[in-house]
């Protein structure tokens, strides 16, 4: 098909990830998957048509190193990008730290994608890639101290996700005033394992509201709306819900806030 895309996706073997790249393949598109487990992803896609259009790398968002080493591994694979998906993410209902000292919240959800796109920026700019970062209406609890990112001072499961989907929005605003395509969106409350994690109130919450969540497949179509269809320039570094723009949170149109948070990204990421 002349509309053929090849679009990287981190997260591409559960919950929406799973349902996108489903979707997405079965359009005829082919995938690179951006994977922590790559046998479970060879297991995920076994039995599934036209499985010779995806390649599989290694990818943990929690080892820095290993994004380094996909990043390049990318950049080998391929020449041309059309759509990146950091679709990849997680709940936590204490404090974890990664493999490299970071708060498991800043760097599954922000840090890894930062510096998987930074890796791949050369790439990105070339092909005119679509940047498409999930994050979630959780951003609106969102309020950082940027002198306690990794919240060693004061921690909370809600205020680890929400600063991190915070993070989402304004890395999409940066990456867009940096001339690249990118848009961040909510994919629905999606029913799923990710409520397993949350503390006790929030958890039984979680339960009250499932008959009203939305199916895996159903919160992927956002994602895959993004990906496939072109937007008009005004739509660029928005914020997606339904398929549509949806005004986010006032701290998520900050600019001095997007801005700061590339600076210490940057800092953070110094040495991988």
């Amino acid at each position: 098909m002349s509309n053929t895309k090849t679009i990287a996706i981190t997260g591409a073997t559960s919950g929406i990830g799973l349902a996108t790249s489903e979707e997405l393949l079965k359009k005829g598109h082919h995938l690179i998957f951006l994977v922590r487990n790559t046998e479970k992803a060879q297991e995920v896609i076994a039995d599934w048509d036209k499985k010779e259009n995806i390649s599989i790398i290694k990818c943990d968002l929690a080892d820095l190193k290993s994004v380094r080493k996909a990043g390049e591994e990318l950049l080998q694979k391929t020449d041309k990008l059309d759509v990146l998906i950091n679709n990849a993410g997680g709940t936590f209902n204490e404090r974890l730290e990664s493999k490299d000292g970071f708060e498991l919240h800043l760097a599954v959800n922000h840090l890894g994608h930062f510096l998987l796109t930074k890796i791949a920026m050369s790439l990105l700019e070339k092909s005119n890639t679509k940047v498409i970062n999930v994050s979630s209406e959780a951003h609106r609890a969102g309020n950082p101290n940027w002198s306690d990112m990794n919240l060693k001072k004061k921690y909370s499961t809600i205020m680890g996700y929400g600063n991190a989907k915070l993070y989402n929005i304004l890395f999409t605003k940066s990456l867009a005033d940096k001339g690249l395509t990118s848009y961040a969106l909510h994919p629905g409350v999606i029913d799923s394992g990710f409520g397993d994690s949350l503390p006790g109130f929030f958890k039984l919450m979680w339960k009250l509201g499932k008959p009203f969540m939305k199916s895996a497949r159903e919160g992927a179509s956002t994602s895959i709306y993004l990906a496939t269809n072109d937007l008009p320039a005004d739509k660029n570094g928005e914020y997606f819900k339904d398929q549509k723009v949806k005004k986010a949170s006032p701290i998520a149109n900050s600019k001095a806030s997007r801005n700061k948070l590339w600076e210490e990204s940057e800092k953070m990421v110094e040495g991988f």
